[in-house]
């Protein structure tokens, strides 16, 4: 059976869930969930990264133990996991005693391999991205992440070697076997590897006690990254041992947002070259979301709440709008007006019309004989299925969901022209040819949208089969 892994990255528990996170989140939920509908073993795993130094800093500002502050926070994600409908296999937490087991694990083989050793590490530090910057980095002297200018520090710890493995990723990138999508990623960390040399990456902190000790030396504890990069093999029940690598490695998708891919495939992609792991087959960078043109943030009054979503809009209705605001990879700009106007002319005016309309009209139709309400994945009679699997095959989310969408306008206006209403009085068989390509082509738009809009997909299913239709969307004024 072909298998299909896809993770999100884990999320840092130093804040609450926003709606960037749920937009990782149900784009790897549709993803999962698609893969499932063809039939291939699936794998879906989130998380949480729970150590580092902004998390013991900001509980400690609350005057609060770090466990204490990460538990809160982590069920906080799950609790929001399970009201977005997300099919998740599993949930990380890199504080469990199995991830910390591992990882001591990993980093004594790293140690006995010869790809750790110990030295001195100095450079610019930004606290907020917990990692060295070069200077080719800064924007004006201050990270660009953060518009803060980083700490110099010089200090005794333990280095990953990272500069053998240049060329090899390079070649691997290159070559698609180690694949960065959408295009222009895979250009920008070539461009990154080829013009600088990859130097050795510090991998503890000597005065943090917040983190995972290292096994060869109590004084220091895991630099966050490698903790945190190690969960895409613990969250599949790894215990660190290279003869038991899990069957579900590597991941088909690592889906990344483009704040953290130069990491990814530098650090975590040398981490599993030192040990003698497969690379992952492929990254997704998407983009940021923005609002108004411009990055959301308090200040500006324009951060759109995820939970404010949810209240609006409800599960499907936020998880359409999420999926359907712009071009998959690049960044998304959503205002809550737009929204909610793309919510009233494409689900209560558009799919929601159409199923009242069809299921109404469809109440005088025997369709008892008919097989219209059977699809399978690689039925033949209905190329949309097709096209819809080619368009998420090629992570075109937006574009996959647009196809849906052009035959719920298509069908609304194929209404319009037969006038079914007109034709059930006048013409029998013109009107039972109508309705059967109407119901047909509603059965077809339920197996569609089970990725996208579970439960919505499950009603328009119900609706065909008892022929009686709730209105799924209600207008928003």
């Amino acid at each position: 059976m072909d298998k299909f892994y896809i993770t999100t990255p884990i999320y840092y528990t130093n804040a609450k869930p926003h709606i960037g996170h749920a937009y990782t989140t149900v784009a790897c939920d549709v993803l999962a969930r698609w893969n499932r509908l063809q039939g291939k073993e699936t794998f879906f795993l989130t998380g949480t990264d729970e150590h580092g130094a902004k998390i013991e800093k900001k509980a400690k500002e609350e005057g609060r133990e770090p466990q204490e502050f990460v538990d809160e926070i982590a069920a906080v994600f799950v609790d929001l996991w399970k009201r977005l409908n997300i099919s998740n296999d599993g949930f990380i937490r890199t504080t469990s005693p199995q991830h910390k087991a591992a990882v001591r694990k990993v980093l004594q083989t790293l140690y006995d391999n010869g790809s750790i050793y110990k030295g001195t590490y100095k450079g610019l530090y930004c606290v907020g991205c917990e990692q060295f910057k070069s200077e080719n980095e800064l924007v004006d002297g201050k990270c660009p992440d953060h518009n803060a200018v980083p700490e110099e520090m010089e200090e005794e710890c333990y280095l990953m070697k990272m500069n053998k493995w240049q060329n090899t990723l390079i070649e691997k990138i290159k070559s698609d076997e180690f694949k960065i999508q959408p295009e222009r990623y895979k250009k920008e960390i070539l461009s990154f590897l080829e013009s600088q040399k990859l130097e050795d990456v510090s991998i503890s902190r000597k005065n943090l006690a917040w983190g995972i000790p290292l096994p060869f030396d109590n004084e220091h504890t895991t630099y966050v990254w490698i903790d945190a990069f190690l969960n895409y093999l613990t969250g599949l029940g790894w215990d660190g041992d290279l003869k038991n690598v899990p069957a579900m490695w590597p991941a088909e998708v690592e889906m990344l947002g483009k704040d953290i891919l130069r990491v990814h495939a530098t650090i975590w992609a040398a981490t599993l070259l030192n040990l003698g792991i497969e690379l992952p087959k492929s990254f997704f960078i998407h983009g940021h979301i923005l609002s108004g043109g411009k990055k959301m943030s308090k200040t500006l009054g324009n951060v759109i709440g995820i939970d404010e979503m949810l209240e609006k809009f409800g599960v499907d209705g936020t998880r359409y709008l999420l999926m359907s605001g712009g071009t998959f990879g690049d960044d998304l700009d959503l205002t809550m007006e737009r929204m909610t106007e793309k919510y009233n002319n494409d689900l209560a005016n558009g799919l929601g019309n159409l199923v009242s309309r069809v299921i109404k009209l469809g109440e005088k139709v025997d369709i008892g004989t008919m097989d219209i309400l059977k699809i399978t994945e690689n039925d033949k009679r209905y190329p949309k299925i097709d096209q819809s699997i080619l368009l998420i095959d090629k992570f075109e989310i937006d574009g996959a969901i647009q196809h849906i969408w052009d035959l719920v306008r298509g069908d609304n206006r194929f209404i319009e022209d037969n006038k079914p209403w007109e034709l059930a009085k006048s013409d029998e068989e013109k009107f039972n040819e109508v309705m059967s390509k109407l119901l047909s082509d509603l059965s077809v738009i339920a197996h569609l949208l089970k990725p996208f809009m579970p439960e919505t997909s499950e009603k328009i299913r119900t609706a065909l089969e008892t022929r009686k239709a709730e209105p799924l969307f209600q207008r928003i004024k």
